[in-house]
């Protein structure tokens, strides 16, 4: 029996429990709305693996009954989970107790059906605020109800934190110009996404573009003389150069207000009493416009003034400021100069990313989160084995470093081409990794994922998914790269010579994902689609990597296929992806993807007539 994540104490008995068709489900505490809502949760979903369902009530009890109450004797987010002869009894010492404690049974129950083992499990966790950073700039703008459905996720597995990367992705009143030709969300679903993630115990923080990242923004005509370096941002569209410029020109006072008015429309959205001023990666700053004054008081005192001010003002409309950490993680002791309540964001990505900037943090005081990331970007499938190797290690950084929060990134860079839920994975590593320091290896968090999540009895779908992921030859950012640049790294023989090897294996891959359907939960099933248009995007994409070495550069590969036929199984497989982005996201920036399959498109039939 696997719970994630894993429970701090769990104590299996002999003996078995019958959830019968009569049995009630009894709350025995203070009456609320919260709490209501957990039972018909519960209700829901027991009706769902058993067939049947139970009664909701309020009262006495009898043998056989789930009897929901509360404790003081328990810390407020502790649940005692008690199943045995007499029925299940399950305290919480506070409603969140009592959610966790629901959610550990909903998957006891998803496992052992209407039979079951009787147990006392005690549990809570040991960070505070554990949750995901969900980008919906780069590419994809999420649907509502996709949002809501990873609101769920995030509960199922404990999160109580999630966060939208915003730049120009939300309907401002009076910034037409940054959401023209996009699908934003709006104020009344940001709204309806608060209170959703409300009832189910997650706070929904706002997070905000202020300083750095301001692509479409300083591109614009009303904004582009805030641009510190405007030349950079008049050239055409690149989604490299969109990673790399749009800082904001701090020595100009108009950006204060500009980044104020953002932020002062934006907060009201939200019941969360913290914000996220990002201020990440400013690449540009004093480099520009702002050099004089960079010549006189140095980069770093004009970074700190700026994001200072900015705490300030989201202190002064009554909320916790936070930031990403990158920038000050060079001068950590300055963390000082900023207001008391700020939360440094400390991120790191690497599969062996080193504790010297989370102890550097924390020897100068910083309040902080750890940041690890789910291995989504510029990927067709995410790369299960290295998020694994970083979430482990910068958890282990945060029971360590006694941190504030965890949040597990989940980024979109270069066009979002990777499908939201191949995420989960990642996030579910993040969720039992913060929760408490057992760590699970790979293979078997895997397997419990595969179970849990996928209700797969092989315990095998997340091992292959994670294999299918390093299948890639031509990876997605070496496409971008080559597309805008004409040149890029991919171009060596040594790496060539693997493709055709990456090729069977994806087809091998392929063959056991249909296999699996049989293995799977019948509403699981619906993801294999999604993976196998990744898999055929990323075969499709080492041929055509393929084909440029030997006609560009003169190189040999079996991969080598006619162009023209090429650019007719690229145009079918996007056909195939934009069908599946469509069930999840807003039409968004799915017109930038389609014009670099455009371009490759022209590029291969203008060989063929060569």
């Amino acid at each position: 029996m696997y719970i994630l994540p894993m429970p701090r104490e769990m104590d299996i008995k002999e003996g078995q429990f019958v959830l019968t068709y009569s049995s009630k489900i009894v709350i025995k505490t203070e009456y609320s709305e919260k709490i209501f809502y957990y039972g018909k949760l519960l209700q829901s979903d027991l009706e769902k693996h058993l067939g049947y369902s139970l009664k909701l009530f309020r009262g006495l009890e009898s043998n056989g009954d789930i009897v929901i109450g509360m404790s003081q004797e328990l810390a407020e987010e502790e649940y005692l989970l008690e199943i045995m002869e007499q029925g299940i009894l399950l305290t919480g010492g506070s409603e969140k107790g009592i959610l966790y404690g629901i959610q550990t049974l909903r998957q006891i129950v998803s496992q052992k059906g209407g039979v079951l083992p009787y147990c006392i499990i005690r549990d809570y966790p040991a960070i505070t605020n554990r949750g995901v950073y969900h980008d919906i700039t780069r590419g994809r703008i999420p649907s509502l109800e996709s949002l809501k459905r990873l609101a769920d996720k995030l509960s199922y597995y404990k999160l109580n934190q999630l966060q939208l990367y915003v730049e120009h992705s939300y309907l401002f009143k009076d910034y037409s110009e940054i959401w023209r030709d996009d699908t934003p969300l709006t104020g009344e679903e940001i709204m309806e996404l608060d209170a959703y993630c409300a009832r189910l115990g997650i706070e929904l923080v706002p997070s905000l573009s202020t300083f750095g990242h301001l692509y479409k923004a300083l591109r614009s005509k009303s904004y582009e003389r805030l641009c510190e370096c405007p030349e950079e941002d008049r050239e055409e569209f690149s989604f490299f150069n969109r990673m790399a410029h749009h800082t904001l020109d701090v020595s100009n006072e108009e950006s204060l207000a500009f980044s104020k008015n953002m932020i002062g429309e934006f907060l009201p959205l939200f019941s969360s009493k913290q914000f996220n001023i990002c201020a990440d990666e400013t690449f540009d700053l004093g480099k520009g416009k702002s050099k004089p004054l960079a010549d006189k008081v140095g980069i770093q005192e004009m970074y700190l003034t700026y994001v200072k001010k900015l705490c300030e003002y989201v202190i002064e409309l009554g909320s916790r400021p936070m930031f990403w950490g990158d920038v000050i993680a060079g001068f950590p002791k300055a963390i000082k100069e900023l207001p008391e309540e700020v939360i440094c964001l400390n991120w790191g990505y690497s599969s062996e990313q080193s504790e010297m900037e989370t102890k550097a943090l924390y020897q100068a005081g910083a309040v902080q989160y750890v940041c690890p990331g789910v291995g989504g970007w510029n990927q067709f499938i995410n790369l299960h084995e290295n998020c694994y190797e970083n979430i482990k290690r910068m958890c282990t950084y945060a029971h360590r470093y006694e941190v504030l929060g965890v949040l597990n990134t989940d980024w979109g860079d270069f066009g979002h081409i990777n499908h939201p839920e191949f995420s989960i994975p990642g996030i579910i590593y993040g969720a039992s990794f913060s929760w408490n320091d057992k760590i699970l290896d790979y293979n078997e968090i895997n397997r419990q994922i595969s179970r849990l999540e996928y209700e797969d009895t092989s315990e095998s779908f997340v091992s292959l998914t994670g294999e299918a992921a390093k299948q890639m030859y031509f990876d997605w950012r070496e496409v971008v790269v080559y597309k805008e640049f004409g040149k890029t790294e991919f171009v060596d023989q040594d790496r060539l010579a693997k493709a055709e090897e990456k090729n069977k294996s994806l087809q091998l891959i392929k063959s056991e994902l249909y296999k699996k359907l049989i293995c799977l939960d019948k509403e699981k099933r619906r993801l294999i689609k999604p993976y196998l248009v990744a898999i055929d995007g990323m075969a499709v994409w080492n041929e055509i990597g393929a084909f440029i070495c030997c006609n560009e550069y003169g190189m040999n590969s079996s991969l080598w296929k006619a162009p023209e036929i090429l650019a007719g199984e690229l145009e079918s497989w996007f056909m195939n992806f934009k069908e599946i982005w469509r069930t999840c996201s807003k039409e968004s920036e799915l017109y930038r993807l389609q014009e670099v399959i455009n371009w490759y498109g022209d590029f291969l039939r203008d060989r063929k007539a060569k």
